[in-house]
């Protein structure tokens, strides 16, 4: 037997065991926090009550609405933008402050505002190669100093009082529940049915490969940045809305739960692969889980920290599937 195939012979044996380890661990993993959350859910007061439904419906889509445009800033391989929140808050002020204009222009602004301060940040990531998470976080400081200079920090009230429509709750749900379906349905038929969306997956998978194939990387990321700018503007104007104000304060978790939903419905931190009804669904279990913790009467703390373990767990199981697709 030469030694060609005694290499041959050995390699396989002493991949194969390993790699299935790793997916049997994140797999059995991943069920086992499924399981917690699910008996949790299951032995709360309240938690299966239409009321309670509806309020988890409501949270899931003031983040889920964020998660949205995020997917596309994860797929297409920017990891992740850490100025999602202060650019929903901005286009929130900005949403506010026109709607003396009327609530179709408020939001067009809003939308348009987000969609031009994102594609911004892609741009120079395509274009030069930035780090994304480095360069969102100085974006983030600098959109934060521009909203506090432009209003003295001062919390920005609305013009006029159409944005009670966005609050509106027909057949006891609200406008923003519809609305994130509907965004969910639109922006899954741009990743799956048009040219961009086979781009950005292109992109987010290899980029090199997809420069050498004489794809133009500094457009499609900045196209999937300003998406992703689009959404943080309607959630921007649904967080104004629903505070019926709008300051630096408002930004909270948003971003850190918009980067859980995002993980939790799979999308690959890597990019290349996700899929916004995927992240729909992430937003849904991001809610719930919120609202039990709440139930059973657990601080902000706690909270962050299930939330944590739970993206830990998912970016390991992902990282695992990824290597076994390889």
């Amino acid at each position: 037997m030469t030694g060609r195939t005694v290499a041959k012979e050995g390699a396989a044996p002493l991949r194969a065991p390993r790699l299935n380890g790793r997916l049997t661990i994140a797999g059995a993993a991943a069920c086992a926090f499924a399981a917690l959350v699910l008996v949790l859910a299951l032995t709360t007061h309240r938690f299966l009550t239409w009321q309670n439904i509806k309020a988890i419906l409501s949270s899931a889509s003031l983040v889920g609405i964020e998660a949205l445009g995020l997917t596309f800033v994860t797929m297409v391989g920017g990891v992740v933008s850490l100025a999602v929140a202060e650019v929903a808050v901005v286009t929130a002020m900005a949403f506010l402050a026109m709607l003396g204009a009327g609530l179709v222009p408020a939001l067009a602004i809003a939308m348009a505002l987000g969609a031009a301060v994102s594609g911004i940040q892609g741009f120079a990531i395509g274009a030069w190669n930035a780090n994304p998470v480095m360069f969102t976080i100085s974006a983030a400081f600098l959109i934060d100093g521009v909203g506090q200079g432009l209003n003295n920090g001062q919390i920005v009230q609305p013009a006029a009082g159409g944005y009670g429509t966005l609050n509106a709750t027909p057949l006891g749900v609200p406008v923003a529940v519809y609305v994130l379906v509907g965004l969910a349905l639109a922006l899954q038929f741009v990743t799956r049915r048009t040219v961009l969306g086979r781009q950005i997956m292109l992109v987010g998978e290899n980029r090199p490969a997809a420069r050498a194939a004489g794809l133009p990387i500094t457009r499609v990321v900045t196209l999937a940045f300003a998406i992703a700018g689009i959404a943080f503007g309607i959630g921007g104007a649904f967080l104004g809305s629903f505070n019926a104000g709008a300051s630096v304060l408002s930004e909270g978790t948003i971003t850190f739960d918009a980067i859980a939903a995002v993980l939790v419905g799979g999308t690959s931190i890597t990019g290349g692969h996700g899929s916004p009804l995927r992240t729909l669904a992430g937003s849904l279990a991001i809610a719930a889980i919120t609202d039990v913790l709440l139930l059973r009467g657990f601080s902000t703390g706690p909270q962050v920290l299930l939330k944590g373990m739970l993206v830990v767990v998912v970016v390991v199981v992902t990282q695992a599937r990824s290597r076994g697709r390889r």
